[in-house]
């Protein structure tokens, strides 16, 4: 069981001033991979703030995503308050995600959205629209399972294809 924490990074969600829809499409994509949403929170765009819950998320989750304050404003910091706290950057997640997202708009590519591991703990920036982190999600949520299963030690075999039976050479 996936044990997921949602972090979503809005100075006015903070403030009650906008509703967090990003975060409720994130939630129920989730469900697709039977991760169960244990912690949730709407912060400031804040690095220290968005940090210290990361590292405090970690402890009881194996996936935070993030959602927000992965462009070029002023205020985005996500990224960097993600740098803070992963050892292991996994640019993957974030190189799929922009180039699917390029393929629907060119303005994906000011996307600073980053991946890596904090621990055993998977952590993903996505953007803050609800159309944008959906289509992310279509894109990277298969691939999930399989880097926690391998974080946490569990498979032993990533070379194995995973549409095998339809490559048998």
């Amino acid at each position: 069981m996936i044990k997921a924490a949602v972090l979503t990074i809005s100075d006015k969600g903070s403030r009650g001033e906008r509703e967090d829809k990003s975060g409720e499409v994130i939630k129920e994509k989730l469900r697709q991979i039977n991760a169960d949403v244990t912690t949730y929170e709407i912060v400031p765009d804040e690095r220290d703030i968005i940090s210290q819950r990361l590292k405090s998320f970690a402890e009881k989750s194996n996936l935070i995503l993030t959602t927000g304050g992965t462009g070029v404003s002023p205020r985005d910091v996500t990224p960097e308050a993600t740098r803070d706290v992963v050892e292991k950057e996994l640019p993957g997640f974030s190189e799929a995600m922009r180039a699917e997202s390029f393929k629907v708009t060119p303005r994906s590519i000011g996307s600073r959205a980053v991946a890596g591991m904090y621990k055993d703990t998977l952590i993903i920036n996505l953007p803050g629209s609800p159309k944008a982190v959906s289509e992310c999600l279509g894109v990277i949520l298969d691939a999930i399972p399989h880097v926690i299963e391998v974080a946490k030690g569990k498979v032993s075999d990533c070379g194995k294809d995973m549409h095998s039976h339809t490559n048998n050479k």
